[in-house]
């Protein structure tokens, strides 16, 4: 048997042990740029694909709904609980995952429990609603949470950085709800529709996407086609 048929019949066995799904979960590295065909510099966010494996297949029959559920980082032996141990035990998780994330999407015949997700399942040129979570910056005044120029700062005025008046009338007589005050800025969820993928690179397992994406470093983004 040639090299090349060898290399071909693992590659099969690889791809057959993989599913495709309508989406995926990444990690933000940070940003960075890549030249098109016409020279053009693209801004570009890197984002880091690790192993994902489904680890559930809900049907609308048993659970009300069709999804696949997939896990990822395998926990250490003294975080694991029992009952994820048991859950996860047949997507070959022996102490439970850290991540355990799902994709609403309609079933296929090749989806089991134990594949791989493939990083193909989103290709170059897919466009994709983003979603993230936005760094968190703790407790906030109204000038840097809303925006509000403030008071003068000369002349003996003593509105610098505050809100200003938030009552009402005799009637209502209160403080209506959702006025802008200080509070936590931030470690919001955004979503951000029609993002172009860039590129995929398989064998570094990183996906660049069009422009900036919510989130510290590190942090999980979910891409789904659209």
């Amino acid at each position: 048997m040639s090299e090349e048929t060898q290399e071909q019949q693992q590659t099969e066995a690889v791809n057959s042990n993989e599913v495709m799904l309508n989406g995926l979960y990444a990690f933000k590295v940070g940003m960075s740029s890549v030249y098109d065909e016409e020279g053009r510099s693209i801004p570009v966010t890197v984002l880091r694909y690790k192993p994902w494996i489904v680890s559930q297949v809900k049907k609308s029959e048993t659970d009300g709904y069709e999804s696949v559920q997939i896990a990822c980082d395998p926990k250490k032996a003294k975080n694991a609980k029992a009952a994820n141990k048991q859950h996860l035990a047949k997507a070959g998780f022996e102490n439970g995952a850290r991540l355990v994330k799902e994709i609403r999407q309609s079933l296929s015949e090749d989806l089991e429990v134990g594949k791989h997700v493939s990083i193909n399942s989103l290709q170059k040129g897919d466009t994709v609603q983003m979603t993230g979570k936005s760094k968190g910056r703790g407790f906030a005044g109204v000038m840097k949470r809303y925006n509000f120029a403030g008071g003068r700062a000369t002349h003996g005025s003593g509105f610098h950085r505050a809100p200003g008046s938030i009552g009402n009338c005799e009637f209502p007589g209160r403080v209506m709800p959702g006025r802008k005050l200080p509070g936590h800025f931030g470690d919001k969820q955004f979503s951000i529709k029609n993002v172009k993928i860039v590129d995929v690179i398989p064998e570094e397992s990183v996906v660049l996407v069009k422009g900036p994406v919510p989130g510290g470093r590190n942090s999980i983004v979910k891409l789904m086609k659209v």
